[in-house]
């Protein structure tokens, strides 16, 4: 064994014949005959495991406890009390004591408490073997973060995350600062007083009590997203992850790491309004060239005009307001896609019929796409009744999706294609809906393809402007949605927007 044990006694014999003993049992023993001697031997030696009789002349043992405690708190001190000293035993262990034994000593009692206090060393290595572990995991997901961000990855690699670690019977034995700012609760209410379970929320107490086996160490232990509830009542987002330690089959306790993600959240939000105030900045550095050929298409048609007035040619003067009215719409859209995406907006949820809205948006297109010979067909889930849903997302973002899709008919260069656009609809596990919007236009090559939501980005030069798919992303995103593309060249393109909807009528 060879584990160095401190022993304190003002009776050298008990000293003596005790040390005797644990010497037979493998311990390296120091001695001292005083609470002064005992502090300076403690020193000196640094030994894990302290055995100190509570009454002595001069300092006694409680005085010894809390000097030790002060100078390492991680020893484990074990208290040796007479018959009638119960009160003090417990203040013993108030004070950090490992245990305490009553004189005169019993080898029994005597190696039930070194077996308990090793227990707890154990434990303490166990720990920070674990913790070194989450640590490096913890560095990884740092540097990962730090790609996306440099002033997050700061704030991440700055902040102390909160630690608690329980022992055998769910009593906390570790409560970190960290722990205390997330948390709200002092240490002292806390450690060797509160059961695990009634500090963390459920989804976590049942995480623990699933794990009825001891995990493999090559299985790296997963990080989730939660709440829990502070001292003071408030909903603390964290990220968390957390372990059942064993030793041989046996629970020896548990350990679980949680970040404070409220300051990130907070920063992820101002992140996302930086990133669209600098995307605007952009589309108005570039708007000058998109609003020059608008200005161009209004000098085309006034041009026409004054011409037809000039001459009472009335075919001019059609031709004249029609592309005046060509270029009222595109500024006009212009215009309203800028504001759409300019704007932070939260969702409208209301009780709507999404079949409905979709079908809304096909009448208002299909005259367009018969005009240009094109085919416009819907297939929309009767499943689908009323929901509770932002009707204003799914209308605008079906709007631009179909007006993009006759778009893409009408750049194809085969004549010959039977061009169609499909719009359809679906109901899909766990509250969502699929809008899927495809036509067998021009399709978009590889490159087209990765720069689809970049800011002010068209293909349809000089007509689009860079808009649309973007103010259709951040609509979808604020609805927490989803799109996805999936195109080839020259044979079509398919967009799919998946929905979360709420099932229960509003009220």
């Amino acid at each position: 064994m060879n584990t160095k044990i401190l022993l304190i006694d003002d009776e050298e014999v008990n000293v003596r014949v005790l040390g005797m003993s644990l010497k037979a049992d493998g311990y390296q023993v120091v001695s001292a005959y005083s609470g002064e001697e005992g502090l300076e031997v403690f020193k000196k030696e640094s030994p894990p495991i302290v055995l100190t009789d509570i009454k002595m002349p001069g300092m006694d043992g409680l005085e010894v406890l809390k000097r030790i405690k002060e100078i390492n708190a991680e020893v484990e001190v074990i208290i040796v009390t007479g018959h009638g000293d119960r009160d003090a035993a417990i203040t013993a262990l108030q004070y950090g004591a490992s245990d305490f034994i009553n004189k005169p000593i019993r080898d029994e009692a005597l190696a039930v408490a070194l077996k308990r206090a090793h227990e707890k060393l154990a434990i303490r290595r166990q720990l920070k073997e674990y913790t070194t572990d989450l640590e490096t995991m913890v560095k990884i997901a740092t540097e990962e973060f730090e790609r996306k961000s440099n002033f997050q990855a700061k704030l991440i690699r700055s902040s102390n995350d909160g630690i608690v670690a329980t022992d055998d019977e769910d009593k906390i034995i570790i409560f970190n600062p960290g722990a205390q700012r997330i948390f709200g609760y002092p240490r002292f209410e806390v450690v060797r007083k509160m059961d695990a379970r009634k500090l963390y929320p459920p989804d976590i107490a049942k995480m623990f009590d699933a794990q009825e086996s001891p995990p493999d160490p090559q299985d790296e232990l997963p990080w989730k997203e939660t709440v829990i509830v502070s001292k003071t009542g408030e909903n603390i987002p964290v990220r968390f992850v957390g372990t059942v330690l064993y030793e041989k089959q046996r629970i020896m306790g548990s350990v679980a790491f949680f970040q404070d993600l409220r300051e990130i959240k907070r920063l992820e939000r101002e992140l996302v309004n930086s990133e669209r105030l600098a995307a605007i900045g952009q589309t108005v550095a570039g708007m000058a060239h998109c609003i020059k050929n608008i200005l161009h298409g209004f000098k085309g048609g006034s041009y026409l005009i004054e011409l037809g007035l000039g001459k009472n040619d009335t075919n001019k003067l059609k031709t004249g307001w029609k592309m005046i009215q060509r270029n009222i719409g595109r500024i006009s859209d212009l215009v309203l896609d800028l504001l759409s995406y300019s704007k932070e907006r939260a969702p409208e949820h209301e009780a709507c019929f999404p079949n409905e809205i979709v079908d809304d948006v096909c009448e208002l297109l299909k005259e367009n796409a018969a005009e240009n010979h094109i085919e416009l067909v819907t297939g929309y889930d009767n499943s689908i009744g009323e929901v509770i849903m932002d009707p204003r997302t799914i209308y605008r973002s079906i709007l631009n999706l179909v007006s993009n899709a006759i778009d893409a008919c009408l750049f194809d260069e085969d004549l010959d294609k039977e061009h169609r656009v499909h719009v359809k609809t679906g109901l899909e596990p766990g509250n969502m809906i699929r809008f899927e919007v495809g036509d067998n236009g021009c399709g978009m090559s590889d490159e087209v393809k990765t720069k689809l939501f970049a800011s002010f980005f068209s293909t349809k030069g000089s007509k689009g402007t860079g808009l649309g798919l973007l103010v259709t992303l951040k609509l979808i995103e604020e609805h927490k949605g989803t799109i996805e593309a999936a195109s080839q060249l020259n044979q079509g393109t398919t967009f799919t927007i998946r929905l979360p909807y709420d099932s229960q009528p509003a009220g």
